[in-house]
């Protein structure tokens, strides 16, 4: 029975390779030519961990963002909870003190406490903000650091590059309604600056 073996169309540089086992068997040597890498032969080692380099900046770009909305989202319904607990204390102290019944004046009590501890809440989340955006820029300062410690070369190309690119981004953040804004911004525009919590 002969068994053939078909080179396998997955991988770019073993779509061409083609097994030879007979050769091998006579003179049981493997020539340079029949080992196989899985990468272009015209990529470098420098080149590949360039990509690596890009994925994981990009990977961290979507962690932020997915931090960024998280509290956005925590900070959304806190104000909606606090803009609730506000009128339903509204229509309570409307009443006149007079006409209060205990249970009035204990229901404005238990609102007031409520309202104070979101109000806490938030202001942590906002700590956690500022925090948040002062260790990724720290930590963007050290990946900056060490992409020019590793690519000396690349990063004297690419400094006038990127200074372009920042500042179209800054002139376009103007513009553009669907800018990414971190930090503190981010929580001032949930309820306004109108918003009496702030």
């Amino acid at each position: 029975m002969d068994k053939e073996r078909r080179a396998s169309n997955q991988y770019g540089s073993l779509e061409c390779t083609k097994w030879n086992t007979e050769t091998e068997k006579v003179t049981g040597d493997k020539t340079e030519e029949d080992v196989v890498s899985m990468a272009d032969s015209t990529i470098t080692i420098d080149d590949i961990e360039g990509e690596l380099f890009k994925i994981e900046r990009i990977r961290d770009a979507l962690v932020r963002r997915e931090s960024e909305l998280r509290y956005m989202m925590d900070d959304i319904q806190l104000c909606k909870e606090i803009t609730r607990l506000k009128k339903e204390l509204q229509k309570l102290v409307s009443i006149p003190d007079n006409d209060k019944s205990n249970e009035d004046k204990q229901k404005e009590e238990e609102l007031l406490l409520q309202i104070h501890k979101l109000v806490e809440t938030r202001d942590f989340l906002v700590d956690d903000v500022e925090f948040e955006r002062l260790r990724e820029r720290e930590e963007d300062k050290e990946m900056a650091d060490f992409l020019k410690s590793k690519f000396p070369k690349s990063s004297k190309n690419r400094d006038p590059l990127s200074n372009r690119r920042l500042a179209s981004r800054a002139q376009r953040s103007s513009s553009s309604p669907f800018v990414t804004k971190t930090g503190l911004t981010l929580l001032k525009e949930c309820c306004g600056f109108t918003c009496s919590v702030m």
